[in-house]
């Protein structure tokens, strides 16, 4: 589970997380809304807080976690 705790996110923060999980829900066939994206999306936000700060890094990221 996400930590996000006084966290704040610009609209551009908000932009590299959406892209880079329509562009993993895509590549898996995941609907967005499934329990699967929603596991995904968090582990997005965990990832872009650890440094994973542009769109292909994320995705990449997303790619390569093992709980996904």
């Amino acid at each position: 589970m996400s930590l996000m705790v006084g966290s704040t996110f610009l609209p551009e923060d908000l932009d590299v997380l959406r892209h880079a999980l329509d562009a993993w829900c895509a590549e898996k066939r995941i609907d967005i809304k499934s329990s699967q994206a929603q596991v995904a999306a968090s582990t997005a936000l965990d990832l872009y807080q650890c440094g994973h700060d542009d769109a292909e890094k994320l995705l990449s990221a997303l790619r390569g976690h093992r709980a996904l």
